[in-house]
């Protein structure tokens, strides 16, 4: 025995040479934030004019898919296979070929309208990537030169909590059915020039379903995402106590949503209610929904933010 000490010392000693290269690595990974103004949300000023179909990139961002370039495969996440390309004007994509393209699509513009700051992404039908197939329905967000990306932003912790913009972020989780609400999901983009940092909800895939309900060990069983039906028949405001809204939801995080109060839902309300039925029609055209689905989704979604416009302190609202 006394002969193996050595060699116990020995690996011990690499283990420990292996934990520290680790840990220099990850620390490296980190990126120093600059300084700057956080920015969530700005008042969106006249709704009625907002494109939902083109979303936050309009116009001027869209992809020009006559010429395609594959550059890597991107690496992590759960939610399907990415693709880092460019298109025809130079500009880079992240490519999603995923159940979730179409879902995530539909709620960057949803959240764009009302004001927060968001990925600029689009649907594309179908689309060839070189070297590596046609695909349908792929969503691709954009990855601007004059943008940089750092680490993610914390729910329980960051600049804006206890702000009405932010307890109105939470909302709209809810509004939109994600229960994939993680910090991993979450990032900080700096724009180059400016003393900007934008906090943005990055994955919002997991929408337009149901979180799921019952015991904690159901509810991962029992969700859904992209799933009109679902959405339609999931329940959304339960009832108010006191002065805070009481909400269906079975996710992840669930603490941070036990103090929403009537004013901060009715305030979110009053913005979505600026929203014609043609706008809320559009994010869901601009996801690629089929006719039957764009008029479930849409229906769902006056329903909802009639809930929120007209929920009450000290009176119970369900549905």
């Amino acid at each position: 025995m006394p002969k193996q000490k050595p060699h116990l010392v020995q690996l011990i000693a690499a283990l420990a040479l292996l934990l520290v290269q680790f840990s220099v690595a990850e620390a490296q990974k980190t990126k120093k934030i600059p300084r700057g103004v956080p920015v969530l949300w700005n008042a969106p000023g006249d709704i009625g004019t907002r494109n939902l179909f083109l979303g936050p990139g309009g116009e001027a961002m869209k992809p020009d898919l006559s010429n395609i370039t594959f550059l890597e495969e991107e690496k992590g996440g759960y939610s399907g296979t990415k693709y880092r390309i460019r298109d025809g004007a130079g500009r880079e994509w992240v490519a999603k070929v995923s159940k979730e393209s179409q879902s995530e699509v539909a709620a960057v513009r949803l959240l764009w309208a009302t004001g927060f700051e968001t990925e600029i992404n689009y649907l594309v039908p179908r689309l060839t990537i070189p070297g590596k197939g046609t695909f349908e329905d792929v969503r691709l967000e954009g990855r601007p030169a004059s943008e940089k990306r750092f680490d993610e932003w914390k729910w329980e912790q960051n600049p804006f909590a206890g702000r009405r913009e932010f307890q109105g972020l939470k909302i709209m989780m809810l509004f939109l059915e994600n229960w994939d609400i993680k910090d991993s999901n979450n990032e900080i983009i700096h724009v180059k020039g400016t003393n900007r940092l934008r906090y943005v909800v990055s994955d919002l895939g997991a929408t337009f379903g149901k979180t799921g309900g019952g015991l904690p060990f159901i509810w991962t069983i029992t969700r859904s995402r992209n799933n009109p039906e679902d959405y339609e028949k999931a329940k959304f405001v339960e009832g108010v106590e006191g002065n805070f809204v009481k909400f269906r939801y079975s996710g992840k995080k669930k603490a941070i949503f036990d103090d929403i109060t009537v004013a901060q839902a009715r305030w979110l309300g009053g913005w979505l209610s600026r929203l014609s039925k043609g706008q809320i029609r559009d994010s869901f055209r601009a996801a690629n929904y089929s006719a039957d689905e764009i008029e479930t989704l849409t229906e769902a979604v006056v329903d909802r933010i009639e809930q929120l416009r007209t929920v009450r302190r000290g009176r119970s609202r369900r549905r």
